[in-house]
């Protein structure tokens, strides 16, 4: 976001909840989504045994290993513990100490009883017999506009051209991606992986695309939106809500979907 602001880059990719933020600071050029490319929390609840039968309630009373503090991940979290009737405060206890991409290896080495992972350390731990996937929160919290390509106001008015190519561009990956098997998607991005194994690289698209993280188009909806404005209200991150019209524009995505 800071590099789109100051003109270091035209197009960013983010967190959705940047533009919110910047645009209630009161930027009169404002950041615009024009093209969302994954609609579910890429995060996923790791418990030390297998849990075939797992409810949200067994976090009652233990310690979890979280995120940062107003980070996605942790209000996320937070927000779907709220809507199963969970007290994030009271109920258990939330370790938001850690750096990001230390947690795999503090639950490796002891710590917490459940620890909440992105990829690949979710796999990592299972592979390693250290930890099992027990909750996707990606499926749990529902549709989230989790990442986004963005680019100022002035920008996409003055080079709509680019905008649109860009977001061709991108489509013709969702296509792809809609497509192919996870196996072969796998064997396509392996090369930029090479500190990691073809299987792991499988397993790990596999799951993401069995709980439908990227979105077949990339028009950002409305009621995306909301449900992230209601995300960060509930970890009272958000004083004052966005409106839409202002910070999305569907005009390119619908274009490259025909």
């Amino acid at each position: 976001m800071t590099a789109v602001i100051s003109g270091e880059a035209d197009i960013g990719f983010m967190g959705s909840e940047a533009s919110i933020y910047t645009y209630n600071e009161g930027a009169t050029d404002y950041v615009v989504n024009f093209a969302q490319l994954t609609q579910r929390a890429g995060n996923f609840l790791v418990a030390r045994e297998e849990m075939a039968d797992f409810t949200w309630d067994d976090l009652k009373g233990h310690l979890v290993l979280g995120g940062r503090k107003g980070g996605m991940p942790e209000m996320v979290f937070e927000y779907i513990l709220k809507e199963n009737g969970i007290d994030p405060e009271s109920d258990l206890e939330i370790n938001q100490s850690i750096d990001f991409g230390s947690t795999a290896a503090a639950f490796a080495e002891g710590s917490g009883d459940f620890t909440v992972e992105f990829e690949p350390g979710a796999t990592t731990l299972e592979s390693e017999g250290k930890g099992y996937v027990v909750a996707s929160l990606g499926e749990d919290s529902g549709y989230v506009p989790y990442t986004a390509f963005s680019a100022k106001k002035s920008y996409i008015d003055e080079n709509p051209e680019v905008i649109q190519g860009f977001t061709n561009a991108l489509q013709k990956g969702m296509d792809y991606v809609q497509a192919h098997t996870p196996e072969e998607i796998a064997k396509v991005i392996e090369p930029q992986f090479p500190e990691t194994d073809l299987d792991t690289i499988t397993t790990i698209v596999t799951r993401y695309y069995g709980q439908d993280t990227w979105k077949s188009n990339l028009i950002f909806e409305e009621s995306s939106f909301d449900l992230l404005q209601d995300i960060l209200e509930s970890a009272g991150e958000l004083e004052e809500r966005a409106p839409y019209e202002d910070l999305v524009t569907t005009e390119f995505a619908a274009k490259a979907a025909q």
